[in-house]
């Protein structure tokens, strides 16, 4: 089945709808230096010594991965955006987890009233954000106040080793194997985020597919000048040997 190509991809049309499973168990997390913290914390349940933990970081950095596994050790429900002050009212100690707290539109005064609850009958709660408290758009300082009282902790990527490692954990989820030099390559010149290492993993398996071959160097070098394209960077002259290993 051909597919159009990604909005992001400058040119060309890609073949094959990819279907995968992103591993999100508690052995598939990738723990490193910038987000063995919160990992600790999600682990360390049930024995928290407050009951609300708030979780921040950029898109793909693991947020919901986390959740996932809180939501396996804990029991915990994913509240909808529609759920809280029921949750609030119904009461009780059963874990819940708030995802993207500052990017859905979850009704604010029930999650006043649900921080409320949680930290009077001490309800573990999970809540998940890209961006700092400070940033949220809330109405009132009414809950930005309650959040301010939760242990927090931010995801980030903080080296080149948990780069390669989301590279590797991505391309396993995809079931391909990758010469570890092409992932040092990738690593060394792209863009650093967790984002990034994610468009950049789909779409070479994109590329590989509509050419027919396993993820090589050229393909590599094809997935970065398209993401520079597209940022609007000039793209660099190819600086390896120009025979492929396809």
């Amino acid at each position: 089945m051909a597919l159009p190509a990604s909005p992001d991809e400058p040119r060309g049309q890609l073949t094959l709808e990819l279907g995968h499973t992103p591993a999100q168990g508690e052995a598939d997390f990738l723990v490193g230096e910038g987000n063995a913290l919160a990992h600790g914390r999600i682990m360390a349940f049930p024995h928290w010594p407050d009951p609300i933990t708030l979780v921040t970081g950029p898109a793909k950095a693991g947020k919901s991965h986390l959740a996932r596994i809180f939501a396996d050790r804990s029991g915990a429900r994913f509240a909808g955006t529609g759920d809280l002050e029921a949750l609030a009212t119904e009461g009780g100690t059963s874990p819940v987890i708030v995802e993207d707290v500052d990017r859905l539109a979850y009704d604010e005064a029930g999650l006043f009233h649900l921080l409320n609850q949680s930290m009077r009958e001490q309800r573990p709660i999970l809540l998940t954000a890209r961006e700092d408290i400070a940033n949220w758009p809330l109405a009132t300082d009414d809950v930005r106040s309650r959040v301010r009282r939760a242990a927090a902790y931010t995801l980030e990527l903080t080296d080149d080793i948990q780069l390669s490692q989301m590279f590797v954990k991505l391309f396993g989820d995809r079931q391909i194997k990758v010469d570890p030099r092409i992932i040092g390559y990738l690593v060394a010149r792209m863009e650093r985020s967790a984002e990034e290492v994610v468009t950049l993993a789909d779409l070479m398996d994109r590329l590989a597919l509509a050419k027919g071959t396993a993820i090589t160097r050229s393909i590599a070098a094809d997935a970065l000048n398209r993401r520079r394209l597209v940022r609007g960077d000039a793209s660099p002259e190819q600086d390896w040997d120009t025979e492929d290993d396809e």
